[in-house]
């Protein structure tokens, strides 16, 4: 067997004297191997009866992460925005959308939530605001040369008359990533046009995101998520570079620049402005954890989890590896191997608000577009929804079982499948229209959540729901499956309070003597999990059956199935 081995550690801090308490737990390394439970707030649940989820509804419902057994929720965008990208176009970062709530709102949930046990956590945009931002607008009323303008990344087109964009560069959604505003300029925008980027090399940009941080840390907040983490940086020196290969302007360009030289993804400069943050998260008593959204390769995706920036990064390589034992067992060392070269704690994610459910996702032939798949209506190819389901439970156990934090997306508990087949008027995405109505988009992960069998919108509210919920949600609900046995939801709640009773240190131990197909590795002297990936049954080593993600086939491991073992 080989030893792989990450070796936690507190680190030192100074308290600022008027730190906030923490008011749910005394251990300032609960992040290390915590499950934290995303929530989508607008697709949650809804109090208020307007069709969109919001904070009071949040509220409402943390008994049910409570009885879940998860560490933390995170909060993805509730503040005001056009929702041009669901909420990621920020308009005030210090204030709450008045379709969700208020700020009292916010701080009851924040109460709530510690008086339950559980953190929280809240998303950070710092790339770029709304278009509606105060900064921009002034920005637009100031002309060149301001100061205004000086906080977002304006410059003159090129061709004869300034009608070209200043670069090839590419949004992220499809299309240029400049706009020309009437007085001839024309502004950066890597995602929508609806989300100017941020000058990070303007001082009043970063002051005022200091400012956030204080913000909600002293509001109670335990932790931060960091949207876009790689892309503050960017080389801004004239002229500006042209990348020559506009279709690989998103971060799989990456691949073509020496490391931390792309003109604005994963620049060395970026780890100076978290290097910053982390003297203020670690003001506070304990230290305000943070992790990076940073969508680059392992090696660099390790330097924003050292311990002197944000402590964690999200591992996309294991959510992108295909249902194939060789392929994960590689992902999962080298992903350990590279939190423990920094001294991080690995992080693993299967599903959330940007890709395809892992219900569906995980039965896609390897190598399928999913776009393609999306534009189907969830057809070409088929997918088995109880097979998908077998499969995903398997891979659960399998993530938690690993050292490190699980990050679990809202409705996975329940085993929600991708809802493929969305009709293209209800589509809410600017993915859609930017893209021509080309690229489907990301609606079909963020269906409203059903919570009973019945009524207009299966418990999310009193009435509808913003995108429509598919008759078999019913099926899916808490309610269908509050203590089932062998539901997807108590799978869950098993797997969760098991999981916090078994863990020790964060060693994994893999062993080499397994089946084709077959996943096993220990974890310190009393857990062992087996994964079968194969498609025939498999005899299980010595040990007590802990929880099996299906039932045993006559005493034996079968395909697409994991267990836990006590040693």
């Amino acid at each position: 067997m080989t030893d792989r081995t990450v070796t936690p550690g507190p680190r030192p801090h100074q308290p600022a004297p008027d730190a906030t308490p923490d008011l749910s737990s005394r251990d300032p390394n609960w992040w290390r191997q915590a499950v934290i439970y995303q929530v989508y707030p607008r697709s949650f649940a809804d109090a208020d009866g307007d069709g969109l989820g919001d904070l009071r509804g949040i509220t409402r419902r943390l008994t049910h992460l409570a009885a879940l057994g998860v560490d933390a929720l995170w909060l993805s965008p509730f503040y005001p925005s056009e929702l041009a990208d669901g909420g990621y176009d920020v308009i005030d970062p210090r204030d709450v959308d008045p379709r969700l709530g208020t700020l009292d709102d916010f701080d009851a949930l924040v109460r709530e939530a510690h008086r339950l046990g559980l953190k929280v956590i809240v998303d950070i945009v710092p790339n770029h605001t709304s278009h509606q931002h105060v900064w921009f607008q002034e920005a637009l009323r100031s002309g060149p040369g301001s100061p205004a303008r000086d906080r977002y990344v304006f410059r003159d087109g090129r061709g004869a008359h300034g009608e070209l964009p200043p670069t090839d560069w590419q949004s992220v959604f499809g299309g240029s990533a400049w706009k020309r505003v009437p007085d001839g300029q024309w502004y950066l925008h890597l995602f929508a046009a609806e989300q100017p980027d941020l000058n990070w090399a303007n001082p009043e940009v970063r002051a005022d995101f200091r400012t956030t941080l204080r913000f909600w840390a002293d509001r109670g907040v335990d932790g931060f998520r960091i949207d876009v983490a790689h892309a503050l940086a960017k080389d801004l020196d004239e002229p500006l570079r042209d990348l020559g290969r506009p279709e690989l302007s998103s971060e799989t360009a990456l691949a073509g620049f020496p490391p931390g030289t792309h003109p604005f993804y994963d620049r060395d400069e970026v780890h100076e402005i978290y290097r910053d943050w982390r003297k203020i998260l670690d003001a506070y008593s304990p230290p305000r954890m943070a992790v990076a959204e940073a969508w680059v390769p392992d090696a660099r995706r390790a330097l924003y989890a050292r311990p002197d920036e944000l402590g964690q990064a999200f591992n996309f390589e294991y959510l992108q590896t295909p249902w194939d034992a060789q392929a994960l067992r590689r992902v999962i060392t080298e992903s350990l191997e590279t939190a423990n070269a920094v001294g991080a704690s690995a992080t693993w994610v299967l599903s959330n608000h940007d890709v395809v459910r892992h219900t569906s996702r995980l039965m896609l032939p390897p190598g399928t577009d999913e776009n393609a798949w999306l534009l189907s209506g969830g057809q070409a190819p088929a997918v088995d929804p109880d097979a998908g389901l077998r499969r995903a439970r398997a891979a659960t156990l399998l993530m938690l079982a690993l050292p490190g934090s699980s990050y679990v997306y809202q409705g996975e508990e329940l085993g929600l499948p991708e809802v493929a087949d969305l009709p293209t008027e209800v589509l809410q995405d600017p993915i859609w229209e930017q893209t021509g109505r080309v690229r489907k988009g990301r609606d079909g992960c963020r269906v409203p959540l059903p919570w009973t069998t019945t009524g207009p919108s299966f418990g999310f509210g009193p009435s509808g729901a913003w995108l429509p919920q598919p008759p078999y949600f019913a099926g899916y609900s808490v309610e269908a499956q509050d203590g089932v046995e062998g539901s997807t939801l108590e799978l869950y709640r098993t797997a969760l309070r098991l999981r916090r009773k078994l863990l020790q240190d964060e060693t994994l131990c893999w062993a080499e003597d397994t089946p084709a197909g077959v996943l096993q590795f220990d974890r310190g002297d009393g857990w062992r999990c087996v994964a079968n990936l194969s498609g025939e049954p498999v005899s299980l080593p010595a040990g007590e059956v802990l929880l099996t993600s299906a039932p045993l086939e006559d005493g034996r491991l079968g395909p697409d199935t994991t267990a836990w073992l006590g040693r």
